[in-house]
């Protein structure tokens, strides 16, 4: 049986964040994602998953200024101690909450640097916090994003992303398989899924083209729960989803994927 795990800083955004945790759970939610924790105190959410029976199933380690436009540095040379801070920020965070895997964004592609220096830096980066969160157990992930919602990312197909994953070396080093990205950029989602299995421990969903609930648009995501079941995924599937309307109003899929 599929668990899914609800995004925050996209679903029950009527509330404020802290209080999105008893919306999903209410909602049927067993697990949370969100971008990132950073704006709160660790113990504040650690106490709500415990109070509402929830599993902390990812998120980001810091990623620059976001406001400004920044989506990571892992891949930006000259940032290497940022990003080695940003570790430990991340690293505090997932043990208080109980978390087995933190996404490290890759960052933009930077014209400063030729493609092999900032290919040669995020491998560099990507090891270097594999190694200080492998002493806790804890996954590092890779996500490549489609060029139409974040255009100059530096980390854009499945196929970049597997490619690296020998350079990077790390048995605790995954990819983090987002099929909405991954429709929009390469599709062939069955394929792709049976090519990368055993190389991604975490999955999210969207509906194409518009990313909302999983029940609109180009992907048949019931049938893509039924054969990840028979495949035997045993991971989380994120629902990074903006809602079309009210969240509650929008989890009919949800039911129905649970039943």
């Amino acid at each position: 049986m599929a668990k899914f795990a609800a995004n925050l800083s996209m679903m029950f955004t009527e509330v404020p964040f802290i209080q999105r945790f008893e919306r999903a759970a209410n909602a049927g939610f067993k697990g949370v994602e969100y971008l990132f924790p950073y704006e709160e105190d660790a113990d504040v959410i650690a106490g709500e998953l415990s109070k509402h029976h929830l599993t902390q199933a990812l998120f980001n380690m810091p990623a620059g200024n976001w406001a400004q436009g920044e989506r990571g540095m892992a891949s930006i040379p000259g940032r290497e101690n940022e990003f080695a801070e940003g570790v430990q920020t991340a690293l505090k965070y997932a043990k208080a909450l109980g978390c087995k895997q933190v996404h490290a964004m890759a960052g933009k592609v930077n014209d400063n640097y030729t493609l092999e220096q900032q290919t040669a830096c995020y491998i560099k980066n990507i090891q270097y916090a594999a190694d200080v969160m492998a002493e806790h157990g804890i996954r590092v992930l890779i996500e490549p994003i489609n060029t139409r919602d974040m255009p100059g990312y530096f980390l854009t197909t499945q196929k970049q992303a597997e490619a690296l994953l020998p350079e990077i070396n790390r048995e605790n080093v995954f990819i983090q398989l987002d099929l909405y990205h991954c429709q929009i950029m390469e599709g062939d989602l069955l394929k792709t899924i049976e090519r990368l299995w055993g190389k991604f421990s975490h999955i999210q969903i969207a509906s194409v083209p518009y990313r909302h609930e999983p029940d609109s648009g180009e992907v048949n995501y019931p049938w893509i729960f039924k054969q990840l079941d028979e495949m035997g995924y045993e991971g989380w599937l994120g629902c990074e989803y903006h809602p079309a309307g009210r969240t509650e109003d929008g989890l009919g899929w949800l039911k129905q994927a649970n039943s």
